[in-house]
């Protein structure tokens, strides 16, 4: 195993769609060589004009240089064949379908074709790498690991980290140097739980947004509102328990022992019986669209992505914690 994964310099990308193109992004403006493959050779191509017109967007709104698109393009290599994808690869990223079996028939594969020394992370955002690993030898499982990235991770800089019952330490530590290496912020979980920390607490509170939907309480509009000009402000700065501290002039402590009785009350109240139906969907979906007044699914995400660059400039410009 690699002693440092910060060293690592070649990476192969394994299943080219939204969360696999971006990680091509990821590795390639970090300096690495890349080495994406798709098993369908179509996805491949749709990622390839992807990655091309990032970089020549980057380009146009003078936030690359042109020396540093060259130098992007030219560490990608977009390759048809899993084995010369996995030649000399430190680390691979998969990020292919969301199928149990899918995923350990892939790791069958991953363990006999990859270097040995190579970790192999995968982008699941919701499956046990115990699991997936099943059927592998200990040696195989110990370099298998989990390293789930926000959506899209070229631009959110989260991956939940967290090993199966037989990874190797020397795999979680090498994993999360490479990845804080590359300008993302590796969060390591104690154990498995489905859908790890951020899908657990998105859909706790997509369901509670969808409830108040369903209940008429309101509409998609407002229930947006509230997350978009109040909640989300402050956690685009802080998590949920550091917010809680600036919720009173004693922190943490004093805020919960206020209010934590409104809170039990408030836990008791929510529903749990959330269930989308065609009607429902439907129903959120025709809001959505008027709220969003025929703006592009392309376009938001655009906007999205360079709205959330310009929050991680300003914290990075302005950081809780000074370095002087």
């Amino acid at each position: 195993m690699t002693e440092q994964g910060a060293a690592i310099d070649r990476v192969a990308v394994v299943g080219t769609g939204v969360i696999g193109r971006s990680w091509v992004m990821v590795f390639a403006r970090a300096g690495r060589e890349v080495c994406p493959w798709d098993a369908d050779p179509a996805q491949l191509e749709r990622a390839r004009a992807w990655f091309d017109r990032e970089v020549s967007r980057l380009l146009e709104h003078g936030e690359i240089t042109p020396d540093a698109a060259a130098a992007w393009q030219a560490r990608v290599r977009w390759i048809r064949n899993l084995d010369e994808a996995l030649d000399g690869a430190g680390y691979v990223q998969e990020s292919g379908p969301e199928r149990i079996e899918t995923k350990q028939a892939l790791y069958r594969e991953l363990d006999r074709v990859a270097p040995p020394s190579a970790i192999l992370g995968s982008s699941t955002s919701a499956l046990d790498m115990t699991e997936i690993t099943e059927g592998l030898s200990d040696a195989g499982a110990g370099r298998c690991i989990v390293a789930h990235p926000v959506n899209p991770p070229h631009i959110i800089p989260a991956v939940e980290v967290l090993g199966g019952a037989r990874t190797g330490a020397v795999t979680v530590e090498n994993t999360c140097a490479l990845l804080a290496s590359v300008g993302q912020t590796p969060v390591k979980l104690k154990r498995f739980a489905p859908g790890f920390l951020l899908n657990r607490m998105q859909a706790a509170l997509v369901r509670e947004a969808v409830n108040l939907v369903r209940d008429d309480i309101a509409d998609v509009d407002a229930v947006d509102a509230v997350i978009r000009d109040g909640l989300g402000l402050r956690w685009a700065l802080m998590g949920p328990f550091a917010v809680a501290s600036t919720n009173a002039d004693g922190g943490a402590r004093e805020y919960f022992t206020r209010y934590g009785g409104a809170y039990n009350a408030l836990w008791r109240d929510l529903r749990v019986d959330t269930e989308f139906t065609p009607e429902l969907v439907g129903r959120i979906g025709d809001e959505t669209e008027r709220m969003l007044q025929g703006i592009a699914v392309a376009d938001l995400m655009s906007w999205r992505d360079r709205l959330a660059v310009g929050i991680r400039r300003l914290k990075a410009q302005h950081p809780l914690r000074s370095t002087e």
